[in-house]
């Protein structure tokens, strides 16, 4: 007589178990590897506009609390720690209150002596290279507006657009990136200061339009010295990109809303 084999079935997972593994792979995912971030403000003009949204790199600089969801004190001090270079884009716990995402470009490492004279970036008491190229062009768009009227203009099929002096700044390494200067502003001549041990020195890419390392640390306002460990992450790729003008009941909005040609930039 043959034996009959029983094929013992496997047990699936009831929905909440199932739920639960879910959350803590997405935790994982996004405290060790990748997590997504979005530009809510134009201070990083020209590089980053109010509405990318980008996934920034955790490992790079290591973790700590600040690296978790909802910064849980699970980690007592930054482990695998990384020092950023200058020139990188970086997603940091913003001083004072150590609670809202800010992201900025790193411009003086521990021990560099960081000053503005005259609207140009001196590291170490040497003039980085400032040339003027050409001017930075945005859409008008429920996400942008231009700063000021003299920098209103109007393209050849009418629609509105701002027009912002820009300049290429290459760091003593040879690190290249775009900055905008609007003008002379009280930021453009600062007091030589000296990055402390742990610190960043950071700034973002509109100068004049960016509360940056160059103030003192104030709730909303100023960040001072960045410690390192306030780093959540490196900025790797713009994934979306969207100009505002969509509208979550008119579905076809989703996509002419959305910059094409900005999405896959990487830094």
């Amino acid at each position: 007589m043959a034996r009959t084999r029983v094929k013992k079935e496997k047990k699936e997972d009831s929905f909440p178990v199932f739920l639960i593994k879910l959350v803590l792979i997405v935790a994982i995912f996004r405290s060790f590897i990748f997590s997504p971030f979005n530009i809510p403000s134009e201070s990083m003009l020209p590089r980053l506009e109010n509405g990318d949204y980008l996934l920034a790199a955790k490992w790079p600089f290591g973790y700590s609390k600040y690296s978790l969801p909802f910064s849980a004190p699970l980690l007592p001090s930054r482990i695998l720690a990384g020092q950023p270079a200058r020139g990188d884009v970086v997603i940091f716990k913003a001083p004072p209150g150590n609670d809202v995402d800010y992201i900025k470009r790193v411009i003086g490492l521990p021990g560099d002596t960081i000053q503005m004279i005259g609207g140009v970036l001196h590291i170490n008491g040497k003039p980085v290279k400032k040339e003027r190229i050409a001017d930075f062009v945005i859409p008008v768009s429920a996400n942008t507006n231009c700063v000021a009227p003299e920098f209103e203009a109007t393209e050849k099929d009418g629609t509105a657009s701002c027009h912002y002096p820009q300049f290429r700044e290459t760091l003593p390494e040879g690190r290249s990136y775009n900055v905008l200067d609007l003008g002379y502003r009280p930021q453009d001549d600062t007091p030589p200061v000296m990055v402390p041990e742990g610190d960043i020195f950071l700034m973002g890419d509109n100068r004049d339009n960016s509360m940056d390392s160059r103030f003192p640390a104030v709730e909303g306002a100023g960040i001072g010295m960045v410690p390192q460990d306030n780093l959540v992450g490196r900025a790797t790729i713009v994934m979306w990109s969207t100009d505002g003008s969509a509208n979550w009941f008119l579905p076809w909005t989703w996509f002419t809303a959305a910059r094409w040609n900005r999405i896959g930039g990487t830094f």
